[in-house]
């Protein structure tokens, strides 16, 4: 990967992007996204689209999405000693939350916080054994009472965990967020790619940094009613299944460096699905097959679902540790997706049927 995309990738991921309050890492990859395309424009929801028209003109349109929004916390209620209560923002999972470092992200800027627990020094057998609800959580950002947090904190404030991007031994990488602005990033370098060959593109290309996909691919389902697609391809993460305590049997086998993760089943159209093995198999790319028995639950749900439908599929990076702040991949993959997705929409041609028969 060349210098200037991971530094890009680096930054999106240190930014605070919980859904509902994407408004940084949106203007960073639409300002980066900018000189690689024909129009960039925001939708009312907050989504990002950058286009390149094809050469030719087309009414037929590509939708690759990937979504920018992650995991996060809400603050719902602030007591009389200053300890900040909170609600999840998607989903969060609350035995991992105690003794995290957060952030606050307020109007007055950062305000850093702990979320605290009763020692276990303190607790009967029976309180080490019982994960808490989210209810019983709370943060301390050191005020005195509610009076002086009030100063710095306002109810509804998002908060992340204080966990950033760092690099592991082989290329891999870990951090917060990488589901999903891994896959705004994918349609970013998408464009960059395009550009330098669009004379290849036989349909128009929108790559949207979807909003909100945590809460119910709200963002998607907006985007893909206004483009209008014949073609959606929703990138996100899936299950590694190559560490312990994970059963593959059960979740189906994936592993780090083994490729891009092709879904199919019912929410992948069969033939869109044919083209992109065929593209990975044309062009030398290991890809791994994920059978999908119903709805992904990813933006490729709604995509599908858009007006009288649209041949859909789902390409992803495969990520271990999914929804902790110490999420795993390799850049090997990353890469290996972003040509996958190349090479797919060169295929794709504005008179192909995608009908079944």
């Amino acid at each position: 990967m060349r210098k200037e995309s991971l530094r890009f990738f680096e930054n999106l991921i240190s930014l605070p992007s919980p859904s509902g309050f994407e408004d940084n890492a949106s203007k960073l990859f639409k300002d980066y996204v900018d000189e690689f395309c024909d129009e960039v424009y925001v939708d009312t929801l907050g989504n990002v689209i950058g286009v390149i028209h094809a050469e030719r003109s087309t009414d037929a349109n590509i939708m690759v999405s990937g979504h920018i929004d992650e995991i996060g916390l809400m603050v719902k209620y602030i007591d009389d000693k200053g300890f900040i209560y909170f609600t999840a923002i998607g989903g969060v999972d609350t035995r991992l939350l105690m003794g995290f470092k957060v952030v606050i992200h307020t109007e007055k800027g950062k305000i850093k916080g702990v979320i605290g627990q009763k020692p276990i020094h303190l607790m009967e057998a029976k309180e080490r054994e019982i994960v808490p609800k989210i209810k019983e959580l709370f943060i301390d950002i050191g005020a005195k009472n509610k009076k002086e947090a009030e100063k710095y904190v306002s109810i509804g404030d998002p908060v992340t965990v204080d966990y950033g991007f760092e690099r592991l031994l082989n290329n891999r990488f870990v951090g917060r967020g990488f589901d999903g602005r891994m896959g705004a990033f994918c349609g970013a370098e998408l464009l960059r790619l395009v550009s330098y060959e669009r004379d290849k593109l036989s349909m128009n290309l929108y790559c949207v940094a979807t909003v909100q996909e945590e809460i119910g691919l709200r963002g998607a389902t907006v985007s893909a009613y206004n483009i209008k697609p014949k073609v959606g391809i929703a990138v996100d993460v899936g299950f590694a299944t190559d560490f312990p305590s994970v059963e593959a049997k059960l979740v189906g086998e994936a592993k780090l460096e083994g490729g891009p993760i092709i879904s199919r089943g019912p929410n992948i159209n069969p033939k869109l699905f044919d083209i992109i093995v065929n593209s990975a198999r044309k062009n030398k790319i290991p890809y791994q097959i994920e059978g999908a028995p119903r709805g992904t639950g990813t933006d490729a749900n709604v995509m599908q679902l858009t007006r009288g439908g649209v041949a859909t599929a789902l390409i992803s990076v495969p990520l271990r540790y999914m929804h902790t702040p110490v999420e795993l991949l390799s850049e090997k993959d990353l890469d290996n997706t972003i040509n996958l997705l190349k090479y797919t929409v060169f295929a794709l041609k504005p008179d192909m049927d995608f009908r079944p028969f």
